[in-house]
């Protein structure tokens, strides 16, 4: 597939057929991230990768936070609605979760943030090329030390995660904003 037309073609993908992935396939994803530039050649990140029970576990832990009073704060601060019991559920349902973590360095948050962006980025557009499906993942920031702890990695910030299988469905195009009103010339 043509870089544009992968671009074009990529979705966020909620449904997923129960289907394996070849472990070769996952490892290329994590090779296409370890790609992405970063600033300062930092590579900030580290990716784990979660099946079955532990990835089950992760749903759970988030469901079970879902309606605690510091979340629904959380949820104001930052005005985000509640999809957390629909991405548990999404994330019970693909067979592969990727979890990215950095360590804790609060001077090169921003850098570090925007190299990991570009990982994830670099993972969800292998994905749509190999004919897989992605879904870049925020809710699990309202529950990222629990999480970080059940997987061994307490010593460092979970930031987002991303889940992975053959798609189960075929979106349509979200609406984008015309090239117009984000690109000007000065």
């Amino acid at each position: 597939m043509e870089l544009k037309e992968t671009i074009k073609n990529r979705r966020s993908i909620r449904k997923y057929k129960n289907t394996k992935i070849a472990k070769e396939i996952i490892e290329d994803l994590i090779d296409c991230a370890r790609l992405a530039p970063s600033a300062k050649n930092r590579q900030p990140w580290k990716f784990v990768i979660v099946t079955d029970t532990i990835k089950n576990q992760i749903a759970d832990i988030m469901l079970e936070k879902e309606n605690s009073a510091k979340v629904n704060l959380e949820r104001k601060i930052y005005n985000a609605n509640s999809s957390v019991k629909t991405t548990a559920k999404i994330i019970k349902e693909a067979p592969i979760l990727i979890l990215v973590l950095k360590e804790y360095e609060d001077n090169w948050m921003i850098g570090d943030l925007l190299s990991i962006g570009g990982a994830i980025e670099h993972i969800c557009l292998r994905a749509t090329d190999l004919g897989l499906g992605s879904l870049w993942i925020r809710d699990i920031v309202y529950t990222q030390k629990d999480i970080a702890k059940l997987i061994g990695y307490e010593n460092m910030e979970l930031i987002s995660a991303i889940s992975i299988g053959y798609p189960d469905e075929n979106p349509k195009p979200r609406p984008r904003k015309e090239l117009n009103e984000v690109l000007e010339w000065l």
